[in-house]
């Protein structure tokens, strides 16, 4: 049976059988995607089980701050933004090898953003009142990661490296300067707090519909340029690992490009502070850094020294992605868990209940994913 496909953007690196393909960046998704579809959350639950401290300090890794500070699981979201500039770097410089113009290639990303768009709509808001548009929350996962693809890609067909980052440094210089110096109503500029940022007053004031923190959110346009910069520099990234160059050339520079991001981020986080409710400046370049450093690290190990099996449980996840996403949201694996495996979790003591409820529907969700995976099923947009 040949691979089957919905894939409406311009990756001439989507079949399965494509002898470039990089191993690596299928598993590294699947990794990322396996914290958003239950792995943090089982993680998160083992917290306070074991009375072992090690256990406990990667649990509290997997919740995010209220306001300003950092854990793992701020990084999950920003990795997959990432990873979108590499895949799609990867996918443009095949398009434009192929001869395909590049208006049609900007046609089909901007065919893909909608699309993105539109699933985000549903998943943020099903079931979706389409007839009451105001409360329907626009800033959404998909959409964000629609729109930045859409965005450098018109920036990777028409420029070259040096403009990316200029481009992308300019954007993250003006937001801290708006941020710092522009004065919000009593607050005055330079406030970062809950209530006195001027992301907040920007969202109230001119985003439509429902805001997910009621005074702000998230992932509404204000931040979108600066999100967006993570795009970029993973566009970056994919142009190093398409480099004709040497295999430990590529490594030098992503490593160097990932500490360099790294110790620019905790620097800048002396006066601006990471968080992810803001997307803020330092924020951005710190999980930058720490995406590329993990491409490295998966690019070496598989790439490089051809260790690849012990990677099948997340290349499984990967090649499916969107997948798992959407069905997470619309297919309770926890209630089918409960019904399947509480007969035999429901002996150990009830503290564990949930650890083993939420492990129960991590294997559901694998198990789907392996399903289409054996029979070649790959949906892409």
């Amino acid at each position: 049976m040949g691979s089957r496909y919905l894939n409406l953007q311009p990756d001439t690196m989507n079949s399965a059988s494509s002898s470039s393909r990089l191993a690596s960046l299928d598993a590294l998704r699947g990794f990322d995607m396996l914290m958003i579809s239950g792995g943090g959350a089982f993680l998160f639950l083992m917290g306070g089980k074991t009375n072992i401290g090690f256990i406990d300090a990667i649990a509290a890794q997997f919740h995010h701050p209220d306001w300003d500070g950092f854990t793992f699981y701020d990084f999950i979201f920003p990795l997959f933004l990432f990873m979108a500039g590499v895949s799609l770097s990867i996918s443009l410089k095949n398009g434009v090898a192929k001869g395909i113009p590049q208006s049609k290639l900007l046609e089909k990303v901007f065919k893909r953003m909608l699309i993105l768009f539109f699933l985000g709509i549903l998943d943020k808001n099903a079931p979706v009142d389409f007839f009451d548009p105001a409360h329907i929350r626009y800033g959404t996962v998909l959409g964000r990661i629609g729109i930045a693809t859409f965005l450098v890609a018109i920036l990777y067909l028409n420029t070259g490296w040096k403009t990316h980052l200029v481009v992308a440094f300019s954007i993250l210089g003006l937001y801290y300067a708006a941020l710092m110096l522009i004065s919000v109503g009593d607050y005055g500029g330079g406030d970062l707090s809950f209530e006195g940022n001027l992301v907040g007053w920007i969202d109230r004031s001119f985003m439509p519909g429902r805001l997910k923190q009621t005074t702000y959110d998230e992932l509404a346009m204000t931040t979108q340029l600066s999100a967006t910069c993570l795009t970029i520099f993973g566009s970056l990234a994919g142009k190093v690992l398409l480099d004709k160059t040497t295999a430990n050339i590529k490594l030098i520079r992503l490593i160097g490009m990932g500490a360099i991001g790294i110790v620019a981020g905790l620097a800048w986080a002396t006066v601006f502070p990471l968080n992810k409710h803001l997307w803020s400046s330092s924020f951005i370049l710190l999980t930058a850094g720490m995406a590329c450093l993990l491409v490295a690290l998966f690019y070496w190990v598989m790439d490089v020294l051809k260790f690849t099996k012990w990677a099948f449980f997340f290349k499984v996840i990967g090649m499916n992605s969107l997948v798992i996403y959407m069905a997470c949201r619309f297919v309770d694996f926890g209630e089918s868990s409960r019904l399947l495996f509480a007969g035999l979790y429901g002996h150990a003591p009830e503290k564990w209940h949930e650890v083993f409820n939420a492990l129960g529907g991590l294997i559901l969700v694998w198990l789907v994913l392996y399903v289409m995976y054996r029979h070649k099923i790959f949906v892409k947009v």
